[in-house]
């Protein structure tokens, strides 16, 4: 168990705590709050619970008599106050068991229940010092550093001249990275928080999946990125503080709205602006090391032979195993390898330019009060490459998110296609050739990653794409040059069994 101590000068810092610690603690956690009558046990309940809710007016009454009081929220909370518990035992029957299975428990008095609690639980002790409090946090090593990760914020926040910020949990994505929406009387900025990749197991050549794939492990290529896409004129987030080391950035609040309708299907409009950006952005002459401080220049990494290749063996890696129940063959695994070794030799000679990676809905915003391509947000681009660009077409063309018909998708293409012819130099059937390659790629890589999502990190929402993913995939295989690719998969049974569906 670690702990750290803080000093809340007044009732105003014990409330921005609570806001703190609201981001900080995940479901599973218990945390105890210990300290005399008055301590600001409940101040910092009170807290937590409004910011967990988001919302300044929530009722939070105290639980004295009731003993416990539960919230529907962002993650479940059951707020216990333990102080007339007449024995341990009555612990079970106020349902904490199932509370914490579900969610967050603090729990106020946890010494009358203390051999009931678990054993492994933050605790916050309350005393008075001054006109204020002091607490000490104590806890087991994973929560304690989410903690102290959620304190460094604060302490950024405060260095960059927003000592005082309202902090929300905004998102988090497939990756490790979160966000918060951060207000202090200005137009509210975005928290990044992307603390460095941990690095991962071997695969080969020495390196793990992320240096292979080129995954940026940092927050500078997010920075580098940013700074050269606003040179080209183009809408990424200004970066208004940052902290290199720590992975924290300030950025521009591009806002909320995206390319989908309401109802989550794709605005024509919005994705047609979207192609008209690639194509301009392909356009101009592509650059590859960008000074982000001074001794820091970022070096945009080649979209290689290696990080294709890595890609696509997700499919076989994840989605084979998960999907037939027993892994490929070494003679399955010696063939599909070959062909995408044949399949990258063509891309040798393919039009290269910078791949923003995921341009697809989630990453792309809508900005109506803006004109022309300005209209457009990019966010999300910190695994950006160097390579065919086909690729980003391919991303946006068959969002990966969103079913595109046939013939949004013909549109889509003809609007780049009209782009790139504005400014010459365009080879349309290498490219058609490319984006077919790209987009098979793109959907080996994904439907692998969908099945990690569910079974190694538990998020198995993302397997409702898995359809989608496998029609973009059989249309992608039409071309010509992806024969030998389809009768893989047919052979293999993948198209098989999901065109079925």
């Amino acid at each position: 168990m670690k702990s750290l101590e803080r000093l809340l000068k007044d009732e105003a810092a014990t409330i921005e705590f609570g806001e703190d610690l609201a981001l900080a603690l995940k479901k599973g956690d218990c945390a105890g709050l210990s300290g005399d009558l008055g301590a600001g046990k409940s101040t910092f309940a009170r807290a937590f619970l409004r910011a967990m809710a988001d919302d300044e007016g929530l009722e939070v009454p105290s639980p004295t008599f009731t003993l416990v009081q539960s919230y529907e929220l962002r993650i479940p909370v059951a707020h216990f106050d333990l102080y007339r518990l007449a024995d341990a035992s009555e612990l079970d029957e106020l349902g904490f068991d199932e509370a914490l299975s579900e969610g967050i428990c603090l729990v106020e008095w946890p010494e009358k229940a203390e051999e009931a609690l678990p054993a492994e639980r933050i605790t916050l002790s309350f005393t008075h010092e001054g006109e204020g409090r002091r607490v000490r946090i104590t806890g087991p090593d994973a929560a304690f550093e989410r903690i102290a990760r959620s304190l460094a914020i604060r302490a950024f926040l405060s260095d960059a001249g927003y000592p005082h910020a309202s902090r929300r949990h905004l998102s988090g994505d497939a990756s490790v990275r979160a966000y918060e929406s951060i207000h202090d009387g200005e137009p509210a900025k975005i928290l990044m928080d992307a603390a460095r990749h941990k690095p991962g197991p071997i695969l080969q050549d020495g390196k793990y999946y992320q240096q292979l794939a080129h995954i940026a492990e940092d927050v500078i290529p997010f920075v580098a990125i940013s700074e050269l896409l606003r040179q080209r004129g183009l809408a990424a987030p200004a970066i208004f503080a940052r902290d290199l080391d720590k992975g924290l950035l300030l950025i521009e609040d591009l806002g909320s709205e995206g390319i989908l309708d309401a109802e989550g299907r794709p605005v024509a409009e919005r994705y047609l602006e979207a192609a008209r950006l690639l194509g301009r952005l392909h356009a101009a002459l592509p650059e590859r090391d960008i000074a982000v401080a001074d001794e820091i220049v970022h070096h945009i990494p080649d979209f290689d032979r290696t990080a294709i290749k890595i890609e696509t063996s997700l499919l076989i890696d994840w989605y084979l195993p998960w999907k037939r129940g027993l892994p490929a063959s070494d003679t399955e695994r010696s063939d599909y390898f070959a062909i995408w070794d044949e399949l990258i030799d063509i891309l040798g000679l393919a039009e290269k330019n910078l791949l923003l990676r995921d341009f697809h809905s989630p990453n792309i915003l809508w900005r109506p009060d803006r004109l022309g391509l300005d209209r457009i947000g990019i966010i999300d681009f910190q695994d950006a490459m160097i390579g065919p660009t086909a690729y980003d077409v391919a991303a946006l063309v068959q969002d990966a998110r969103v079913t595109i018909d046939g013939a949004l998708a013909d549109r889509l293409l003809g609007a780049y296609r009209t782009e790139r012819r504005l400014h010459g130099g365009f080879d349309e059937t290498a490219f058609l050739r490319d984006w077919h390659i790209m987009a098979a790629q793109r959907n080996c890589k994904l439907a692998g990653i969908w099945v990690r999502l569910k079974e190694r990190d538990g998020k198995p929402g993302y397997m409702q794409h898995m359809p989608r993913t496998f029609a973009y995939l059989q249309h992608a295989l039409t071309h010509e040059v992806l024969t030998p690719l389809r009768e893989w998969c047919i052979k293999a049974g993948i198209l098989a069994s999901e065109s079925a569906n």
